[in-house]
């Protein structure tokens, strides 16, 4: 199963951001595959690294090493979990938010435009919410909310109306969500267009941006000193939040300042200019194209 997840994005950005200490304390809070997980043991002598992912395919992945722990756990209770074990600080986090290649090429669970599969998208298949419950069910408020929150959208109504419209006979799959939104489609951008609204949908069943602000806001108490958050964002809405928190301390980007007028934060960000893949890596790994690394430094 392995091979499924593909090539880690941004490996060895990634790995240098974390400037690893041997044997320093890690958390790999997006184990997937594992191949960034594997590379962080590699540079471990005596340390420990501790790696969460909520989807239960992840599991079988976990290589054999004792300097590794496997947490079948979402990251918003990272800090709980490491607790638990016995440990308060850590040296570095890193994090590879958004849905891995196994996930994406996976028909029956739904994430993907390509596939003809039931209207899924958890992350965790322990959870009771889908998207099929979404769109049959949720109001029109709270759609509104979805897609203007979850995909940008400026003006969701035409989209909301369409699915209220087609409740009666039913949106179970992602063949029939396609054939209900068509005609809202614009004929100059669908592929956009789709991944928007997949996105969306995906967000909320996943709850993943309240996710993320817990992670974010968790790391400041758990990364000692001079340790690293490293984070790769797929969407502006992830990356926002990321930039803004590195930034200010703060998710919404508010700043307060002390008596000297220095801005009070937990972290500064490492490198000022967000990293890219570059046009090689993109080229070997598709899945690289959006991707955003940020890295900072516990101060």
């Amino acid at each position: 199963m392995e091979q499924s997840y593909h090539t880690p994005v941004l490996l060895h950005d990634c790995i240098d951001g974390l400037a690893i200490k041997p044997q320093g304390l890690y958390v790999d809070v997006t184990f997937g595959g594992g191949g960034h997980s594997r590379e962080i043991l590699k540079h471990l002598d005596g340390g420990r690294l501790f790696a969460f992912d909520q989807d239960e395919d992840a599991e079988a992945n976990v290589p054999e090493d004792a300097h590794l722990t496997f947490i079948r756990q979402s990251f918003r209770f990272m800090k709980n979990n490491l607790r638990m074990r016995g440990v308060k600080q850590v040296d570095g986090i890193l994090a590879d938010l958004g849905v891995s290649s196994h996930q994406f090429d996976e028909a029956e669970r739904g994430f993907s435009t390509r596939f003809e599969s039931e209207l899924d998208m958890r992350m965790d298949r322990d959870i009771s919410l889908t998207a099929k419950k979404i769109v049959e069910e949720y109001s029109e408020d709270d759609l509104y909310r979805v897609f203007r929150q979850g995909a940008d959208f400026k003006a969701p109504g035409r989209v909301v109306r369409a699915l209220l419209e087609a409740r009666s006979q039913g949106i179970p799959s992602t063949v029939r969500l396609k054939e209900v939104l068509d005609r809202v489609a614009p004929k100059q951008r669908q592929s956009q267009f789709w991944a928007q609204v997949f996105q969306a949908l995906r967000i909320e069943v996943n709850d993943e941006l309240s996710a993320l602000k817990e992670l974010l806001l968790q790391s400041a108490d758990i990364i000692k000193p001079g340790g690293r958050l490293v984070v790769i964002s797929y969407h502006s809405l992830e990356d926002r939040l990321v930039k803004n928190f590195v930034r200010s301390g703060h998710l919404d980007g508010s700043v307060e300042k002390d008596f000297y007028g220095n801005v009070i934060k937990p972290f500064d960000a490492v490198n000022r200019k967000v990293i890219v893949p570059s046009d090689e890596e993109i080229e070997m790994n598709s899945r690289a194209r959006s991707a955003k690394l940020r890295i900072a430094e516990r101060l």
